[in-house]
């Protein structure tokens, strides 16, 4: 079974909106390259969907805009790539290589997570949170920003019950940010 894992930026007070942290550099989007490639497929809700197609599709046009550093050009070429499955209820279609998933959500994840390969990512914040709640996720990685945001949606707010990870790998960056991959070790309450 490939493996559902769950990784966003988050500053040191737990803000997990995409602008409150620190402005993305090199080094930075080298790693979310990194972590793009080692999916087999996205896992996005509506916002999360609609943000990221209005940032990295490539345009119709054919070169990438003006905008995007050189160093920005392997992520979004990456992502723009990828396999996506969309959770929506409002959406009635999607295109941007990505599929809608309809039905019951632990159902729909459970049989992307049974198809063979290296695994699933999920970025956003809703979903992110369902899936957690589900008991679906299997890696969580934060990438801690250096930054008290004090205001914002809160990583996992919400959640139901307690969940045990244990730390697998740590990063640090230049900028001073940190990244940290858990596993669930998915010990009884």
């Amino acid at each position: 079974m490939r493996p559902l894992r769950y990784s966003i930026n988050v500053t040191l007070d737990g803000c997990c909106h995409h602008e409150a942290g620190l402005p993305p550099d090199e080094e930075s989007m080298r790693f979310w390259t990194a972590e793009m490639e080692r999916a087999d497929a996205l896992l996005f809700g509506r916002v999360t969907y609609e943000m990221m197609e209005s940032a990295w599709r490539k345009p119709a046009t054919g070169p990438w805009p003006d905008w995007m550093n050189e160093w920005e050009v392997p992520f979004a070429e990456t992502i723009d790539r990828a396999k996506k499955y969309v959770v929506s209820s409002t959406l009635s279609e999607v295109d941007w290589n990505a599929e809608l998933l309809r039905g019951d959500l632990g159902q729909a994840v459970q049989r992307l997570k049974q198809e063979p390969g290296e695994g699933l990512w999920v970025g956003g914040v809703t979903l992110p949170l369902a899936l957690a709640d589900l008991g679906l996720i299997d890696e969580y990685e934060f990438i801690v920003q250096p930054v008290l945001a004090g205001h914002g949606p809160t990583l996992l707010s919400g959640l139901r019950k307690r969940i045990q990870v244990e730390l697998v790998d740590r990063h640090e960056f230049r900028s001073g940010a940190v990244a940290m991959r858990y596993r669930s070790t998915r010990v009884p309450a």
